[in-house]
């Protein structure tokens, strides 16, 4: 079966319980369709991202009952919210999954990220002549989380040195997976992409992962031999491109902390080879 073939074919039917809901909702103003559907690039595993916008009086209140009104959409097997606001996430009994955002009337300079999108319920107009533009990699938060790669990275090193001396492989193994994942982060804000908590997230589509396969064999089994040859390319990708990074964005690189780290690496590796 052809990939792009796959998936749930609900999204239609589900796009007009959500015109219908938003058309007869007295607190809802306004409502469209964004994402990679409105942008005709979605594929057989591509959700829907859908928002509502709100009288400002009723904001509060759409969102305290989401989970009644996606309800009304279908029979939700997933709902979930993450702890953030004003958006939710949920997957029905028909296999169709969606992400809902909540916005105010007035106050749709706020939304960002949306690219293009497809009106599908407009009341009063609003969303005539309404951008929500990608949001550009605040420089702050930038800087802030270079700061914490070129740092973390060494700590989760030492973390590893810990473990695998322990003969603790597991604990090892998530050690290289943290490491990696800051290489991963550190690659998006060389290339000028955000950062993200979910070091992997889309990373296929932001980032040159040509730029990454040196890293192809770091996914190694969880055997002692293979985590140490697989930590010592891990540390040099890192040690090639950090202090580069860290000048650029004018950020401090720990030097002493690479040193000291990289000497305890050094000890281990000799003291577990010479076990042998």
């Amino acid at each position: 079966m052809n990939p792009i073939e796959r998936g749930p074919r609900n999204h239609d039917a589900l796009i007009e319980r959500f015109i219908e809901l938003s058309s007869a909702d007295e607190r809802i103003v306004a409502a469209f369709l964004g994402g990679s559907h409105a942008r005709a690039e979605a594929d057989g595993y591509s959700d829907l991202d859908l928002c509502v916008i709100t009288t400002d009086e009723a904001y509060e209140g759409v969102v305290a009952e989401r989970a009644a009104i996606i309800e009304k959409l279908g029979t939700p097997l997933f709902l979930e919210d993450f702890g953030l606001e004003g958006i939710v996430f949920f997957i029905l009994a028909d296999g169709t999954e969606a992400e809902l955002f909540f916005g105010r009337e007035s106050r749709l300079h706020e939304i960002r990220d949306v690219g293009p999108f497809r009106t599908l319920v407009d009341k009063a107009g609003i969303l005539e002549s309404a951008e929500f533009p990608w949001r550009e990699p605040d420089p702050a938060e930038q800087i802030e989380a270079l700061r914490r790669c070129l740092y973390w990275f060494w700590h989760e090193l030492s973390h590893f040195i810990a473990a695998i001396g322990r003969g603790q492989l597991w604990w090892a193994y998530g050690q290289l997976e943290s490491m990696r994942g800051i290489c991963v982060n550190l690659t998006r804000i060389e290339l000028d992409v955000e950062a993200q908590d979910e070091m992997y997230w889309k990373v296929d589509q932001v980032v040159l992962t040509k730029r990454l396969s040196a890293l192809h064999a770091t996914f190694c089994p969880i055997e002692k031999e293979a985590m140490l040859r697989a930590v010592v390319d891990i540390v040099d990708f890192f040690r090639e491109r950090a202090p580069a990074v860290a000048e650029r964005y004018g950020s401090t690189y720990p030097t002493e902390l690479e040193r000291l780290m990289g000497a305890r690496l050094d000890s281990l590796v000799e003291d577990l080879r010479s076990d042998r």
